[in-house]
Parts: structure tokens; C-alpha cells; sequence
């Protein structure tokens, strides 16, 4: 954690309420990415069975849900790379399993950039209106969450993924606790 993000976390004590669940999601991603990173391919591969996750695929969860919410739900982008190549329907948790043939370096990009386009879409969609508008996407009955929705469901994919990452992370090289270490 740097500076820019020490005083995110000041300031984010007496934000709105949009200021305050974009707060929880990069809080929740700040806890995902240190259990992550700086890993080599064996650290990001370690299982602890009988469970197959591993942190790579972590990684690659998490880029995908990412962009998926992007598409789905807040601007209707098409998906990028390496996801339109993906057959989901032949594999659906096909994420999960490649990761294992992925570097580190591709793994940690791939999840950067997913985290930057979506700061980017949702600062877009936040600007048009509120927590309250309809996101993009329609359910079986025809209704369409609303941001608020959309945004909570995303703060909670992190928080429970961080979770699981911190239990991997401990087995790789011993490092716990709750949040990064700040300056």
C-alpha cells in the first residue's frame, strides 16, 4: 500500500455512500491482491487438498468475474481477451483450470487490467446516475438489479475470495493477517 491509498482510507470515514462501497470494493481488492502477489508460478499453483483452488486461479477468477460484471451488468463492453476466445460451454470453470499454464506475469497483468477497466466502467456508469439506476441486465423475470445490487455483490465476491486466498497464501509461505502492511 502507498500513500495514495493511506489517504484513500482517511478519507473514505465520512464518504457518501457511493465513496463508501467503491471504498469497500479497493479495500477488498487491496486484502485479494497482497494475498496474491509477488507469488512465482509454484507459490500461485500450491493447493490444499482436497480443495483444486489455487491462487492463480484465483487471479483468474476474479479477472473474469471482473469483466464479466463489465459486460453483463454496467456497460455491455464486449468481453476482451483472453475471454472471447474462452468455450465456457466446454469448460465452465475453464479459469480455474488454465491458469495453471499462465506465468505469474500474465496472471497479475491480466487482473490489473481487469481492475482498471472496471474502475474505468463504473466511475462511466456512476457518473449517468446514481446507486439506484437499472444495471444492463435482465433476470428470468424481466427486472434488472440496480447498481447498489450490482456493487455489493462485488465488494462480497472479494471479500469471500479473499478468504479463501488467505488460507492458500498461509499454506505457500506463512503470511497472515488482515490487511497489507501501510507505510
Amino acid at each position: 500500500m502507498d500513500m495514495k491509498d493511506m489517504t484513500v482510507i482517511q478519507e473514505s470515514v465520512a464518504g457518501d455512500e457511493v465513496e463508501m462501497l467503491m471504498f469497500a470494493l479497493d479495500r477488498a481488492r487491496a486484502q485479494f491482491a497482497w494475498k496474491c502477489g509477488g507469488l512465482d508460478a509454484a507459490g500461485l499453483n500450491t493447493r490444499l487438498p482436497p480443495s483444486t483452488m489455487t491462487l492463480g486461479g484465483l487471479l483468474k477468477h476474479a479477472a473474469l468475474a471482473e469483466d464479466m460484471r463489465i459486460a453483463e451488468f454496467l456497460t455491455g463492453d464486449p468481453m476482451p481477451s483472453p475471454w472471447k476466445q474462452e468455450n465456457f460451454d466446454a469448460d465452465p470453470d475453464g479459469e480455474w483450470h488454465s491458469a495453471a499454464d499462465d506465468t505469474p506475469e500474465a496472471l497479475y497483468a491480466l487482473w490489473l487490467g481487469s481492475v482498471e477497466r472496471s474502475r474505468a466502467a463504473w466511475a462511466r456508469v456512476l457518473a449517468e446516475g446514481g446507486l439506484d439506476q437499472p444495471s444492463i441486465f435482465t433476470d428470468g423475470d424481466g427486472r434488472h438489479p440496480n447498481l447498489r445490487r450490482v456493487l455489493v455483490d462485488a465488494v462480497e465476491h472479494y471479500i469471500r475470495h479473499a478468504g479463501h486466498a488467505d488460507l492458500l497464501r498461509e499454506a505457500v509461505d506463512g503470511l497472515v493477517g488482515e490487511d497489507p502492511p501501510q507505510p
